[in-house]
């Protein structure tokens, strides 16, 4: 987006960029770019919360009518109120996970997992009204046992036409991942991300099963399989050094 305001400008279009990682802003030179300190996917702030939005919106269309240049980088000044964990959050009860263990038996216990987190998700869905599950066209415990056919070296083939079975184990673990997070995130407390994130990769049977599954299928034939895998299943700031 650095790059691309440098276009519209010649087009006599102003521009603000919103830079989630500023050196790369640094690096473009946008002739204007509001850097803001929130993880990425968040480049308004935390969601859920219109008023500091607003603010983030306003601090940036508001570089617009100010002078400098050609090139200005201005910091907004506060940091996500959501990147503090919250002390109230409580994850939803399951028993313990064991991240060690076989193939079969974290698949077992991911399925098992998900089955847990159903009456959790309910209330997240009676709270929100809304969800981010649906992805692979599954219901969710179908969703479940596809993913762990694979762990468990059956390698099913895709069940919809015009996609490949990799790209339906892509969007069936995205959908494991965010029925987790949602059924983690239902209730009146407001848990951090590094809070969701630390219970879904440390302490959940899906969190296991999906570091594991990485691992089986990043020796796989298939090219396809390995990129989606290497990619798409474990987010890079989680993925484990050998």
């Amino acid at each position: 987006m650095s790059a691309l305001g440098h276009y519209l400008e010649e087009e006599g279009i102003a521009t603000v960029v919103i830079a989630l990682i500023r050196p790369q802003a640094e690096n473009t030179k946008p002739p204007r770019a509001l850097w803001v300190p929130f993880e990425l996917g968040r480049p308004f702030g935390p969601p859920g919360n219109p008023a500091f939005q607003k603010r983030v919106v306003l601090a940036a269309l508001g570089m617009l009518i100010e002078d400098g240049g050609p090139v200005r980088i201005v910091d907004f000044p506060d940091d996500d109120p959501r990147a503090q964990p919250d002390p109230a959050w409580q994850p939803p009860f399951m028993p313990a996970a064991i991240a060690n263990g076989d193939a079969a038996s974290l698949a077992s216990r991911m399925e098992a997992e998900i089955l847990l987190l159903q009456g959790s998700h309910r209330r997240w869905m009676e709270q929100y009204k809304r969800s981010t599950v649906g992805l692979s066209g599954f219901a969710i415990g179908e969703c479940a046992r596809y993913v762990a056919d694979w762990l468990r070296g059956k390698a099913p083939p895709s069940p919809r036409e015009g996609f490949s079975a990799p790209l339906i184990l892509r969007f069936a673990v995205d959908d494991l991942k965010a029925y987790g997070l949602e059924a983690a995130t239902a209730g009146p407390a407001k848990p951090s991300s590094r809070q969701l994130t630390d219970w879904f990769w440390n302490e959940t049977a899906t969190g296991a099963a999906l570091y594991a599954l990485r691992e089986l299928l990043l020796a796989h034939a298939d090219e396809r399989l390995r990129l989606i895998v290497a990619n798409f299943m474990v987010p890079a700031a989680r993925v484990r050094s050998n």
